[in-house]
């Protein structure tokens, strides 16, 4: 999109952290947003923030981890609004996943919204976006995505699944007027990293990360990853060899 004037948006995971904060950033700025979530109180107090702040965001009741029913529901959303414009797939899972102590529970969740739910929230409408010659899909990785890290091989796997899937839909779609920005976050403040017993270098508030991706998906980047100090930590991490790497990670450990 030359101009990166959404009409419409689509954010998934927008009950709290920067599903929300990126549904409200959006919202202020006259886009009609669909923010999307299990939990409807939280939406239903997000949409009365915005409209006190004159501004207007529809509520989605809608748990991405079923990815048929999350297709045929950002389908009608496209059909209800004419077409949607920018599609931010933002809805996560995280939890410790020790190789000692691997509970199968958590790596299915984990792969049913991380995986399943973001796939089946990019793809929906994908086909009408490469139709109308218009649209921009964001998928949230993180990261984790770089390597397997300890205790995360579920949520890093499922991370990486991401990367590689928003660069393949980057390469088919140049040219066709859809957009495709994959974004990795490092330790940002929300209820998921509030879980979290070990030390987040770097961490960043909500408010700021948002800023930091809306200028991101606003400049149409292939790929961002913040904050640049944890992003250059990860791109070594990404080039050491395994033996190198593993004893690494051992020590941090």
């Amino acid at each position: 999109m030359a101009d990166r004037n959404y009409r419409t948006a689509l954010v998934t995971g927008a009950s709290s952290g920067l599903g929300r904060g990126l549904a409200l950033w959006y919202a202020r700025k006259g886009v009609r947003v669909y923010a999307a979530a299990r939990r409807r109180e939280h939406l239903e107090a997000l949409a009365q923030e915005a409209l006190a702040s004159g501004s207007r965001i529809e509520p989605v009741e809608l748990d991405v981890s079923d990815g048929d029913a999350t297709v045929a529901r950002v389908r009608e959303l496209d059909d209800a609004c004419g077409g949607l414009e920018l599609i931010v797939a933002n809805a996560g899972f995280g939890r410790e996943t020790s190789a000692k102590r691997l509970d199968w529970e958590t790596v299915r969740q984990t792969i049913d919204v991380n995986v399943t739910g973001a796939a089946a929230t990019l793809t929906a409408v994908l086909p009408r976006m490469v139709e109308r010659k218009k649209g921009h899909v964001v998928g949230v990785a993180s990261l984790a995505a770089f390597r397997g890290l300890p205790r995360n091989a579920a949520y890093s796997a499922s991370k990486a699944y991401l990367s590689t899937f928003m660069e393949s839909l980057r390469v088919d779609l140049k040219g066709t007027g859809v957009d495709v920005t994959c974004i990795y976050p490092g330790f940002v403040k929300s209820e998921m990293t509030a879980q979290n017993k070990f030390p987040m270098p770097f961490l960043l508030e909500t408010e700021d990360a948002v800023e930091l991706m809306a200028g991101a998906i606003a400049r149409g980047e292939a790929a961002y990853a913040f904050p640049w100090q944890m992003a250059g930590v990860g791109s070594v991490l990404r080039l050491l060899p395994n033996a190198l790497f593993d004893r690494l990670v051992r020590k941090a450990r």
